[in-house]
C-alpha cells in the first residue's frame, strides 16, 4: 500500500504543479479556502484542497451505491461537510410525508408500529438547513453490509476528499448524495409508492432529476454498485456517462451465483479499494482482489463485469 501511495504521489505532484499555475489567480490560502470549496477550510490542508479540485476537474469515473435503512447519528469529530444538492426536492417529499398519520406511514412502508412512530416523528421534526447539530455526513451515517465493507471510519482526510469526487449514494429522499453531504435521519426507500404531483411513486417523482445531477459531475463512466431498486431511479436515457454494472458471485454447487449478503459487502469492499488506491479508471477496478474476489473476463462483457470467489 505504501509503495502504491508513493507512486501515486510521484504521479500527482507534477500534475498539481501545473494545476497550481491554473489556480494561482484564485489564491488558495494555507487553510485551503477557495471560492465554492470554502467548506473545505474546516480541517483540510492546502494540498488536499488542490487535489480535491484536480479530481473535480478530471472526474473520469464515478461509483454509485445504495443507502442503508440502518443509520447511526451519534456525534463525531469531523467538521468538514457539504449540503445535499437536491434539498428542494427533499422538502417537497417531506411536506407530503408530514401530512401522513402513523398508520399511513406503517402501511406505506410496510413497517411495524414502532418504526412507524419513529419515522412519523422524524418527518414532523425535519428541519433545514442541516447543521452538525441535527444531521451527519452521509458516508458516516449509513450502516449495513455495504457500509461495513467501505469501513468509512478507516478513511483519513485525503481518502474522504477523494471519495467526495468519486462516490455517490442514491436516496429516495435526498436524490444524489455525496459522502460529506449532511443528511438527517430518515426512512424512505426508492421503491416506495408515495404519490406526488409527479406520479404514483418515487421513480416518477425523481424522473430525470437524478441523472441531471450526475451529469453535472461530468464523469465519463458510471460504476454501478447499487441495488436494482436504487439504480432504477436513474434515467438511463438522460445520463451522459457510460454504465458499467458490477456483479459479485460465489461458487456454490459448482455454479457461480449472486448471494445477497455477500454481494452487498463486496460492493463496499470495492468502494474502499477504489478510494484507498485512488482509482480513476474503470480498467483499474479489474485488479480488485479483496477477500478473495477476482475479475472473471470469461463471465463478463462490455457492460457487466463479474467478480467471483471460490
Amino acid at each position: 500500500m505504501i509503495s502504491k501511495m508513493t507512486d501515486f504521489i510521484n504521479f500527482l505532484n507534477p500534475l498539481l504543479a501545473g494545476l497550481r499555475v491554473f489556480l494561482k489567480p484564485f489564491q488558495i490560502d494555507e487553510r485551503g479556502c477557495f471560492d465554492d470549496y470554502s467548506y473545505l477550510c474546516k480541517g483540510l490542508t492546502k494540498i488536499q484542497v488542490e487535489y480535491f479540485i484536480y479530481n473535480s476537474i478530471t472526474r473520469p469515473m464515478l461509483a454509485v451505491i445504495s443507502p442503508s435503512k440502518t443509520q447511526d447519528f451519534n456525534r463525531i469529530d469531523l467538521t468538514t461537510y457539504t449540503q445535499t444538492r437536491q434539498i428542494k426536492e427533499s422538502e417537497v417529499l417531506i411536506e407530503i410525508l408530514k401530512s401522513k398519520t402513523q398508520d399511513d406511514i406503517a402501511e406505506l412502508m410496510s413497517i411495524s408500529e414502532k418504526l412507524a412512530i419513529l419515522n412519523f416523528e422524524r418527518f414532523q421534526t425535519f428541519k433545514t438547513p442541516f447543521t452538525l447539530a441535527n444531521a451527519k455526513q452521509a458516508l458516516l451515517a449509513f450502516k449495513g453490509d455495504v457500509y461495513t465493507g467501505i469501513d468509512a471510519f478507516s478513511l483519513d482526510a485525503d481518502d474522504l476528499a477523494f471519495a467526495q469526487t468519486s462516490l455517490r449514494m442514491l436516496s429516495g429522499l435526498y436524490g444524489v448524495v455525496r459522502p460529506l453531504d449532511l443528511i438527517a435521519p430518515y426512512r424512505l426507500e426508492m421503491g416506495t409508492r408515495l404519490k406526488t404531483t409527479k406520479g404514483k411513486n418515487l421513480y416518477e417523482f425523481w424522473g430525470d432529476k437524478i441523472s441531471k445531477v450526475l451529469n453535472k459531475d461530468e464523469s465519463k463512466t458510471l460504476i454501478n454498485l447499487a441495488s436494482n431498486e436504487y439504480f432504477k431511479g436513474i434515467d438511463k436515457q438522460a445520463l451522459n456517462a457510460k454504465i458499467i454494472n458490477i456483479a459479485f458471485k460465489e461458487l456454490k454447487n459448482d455454479k457461480y451465483k449472486i448471494i445477497g449478503i455477500y454481494a452487498k459487502r463486496a460492493r463496499g469492499l470495492m468502494v474502499n479499494y477504489m478510494i484507498k488506491n485512488r482509482l480513476t479508471t474503470p480498467e483499474s477496478l479489474k485488479a480488485f482482489d479483496s477477500e478473495g474476489y477476482q475479475f472473471k473476463p470469461e463471465l463478463s462483457d462490455s457492460t457487466t463485469w463479474v467478480f467471483t470467489r471460490d
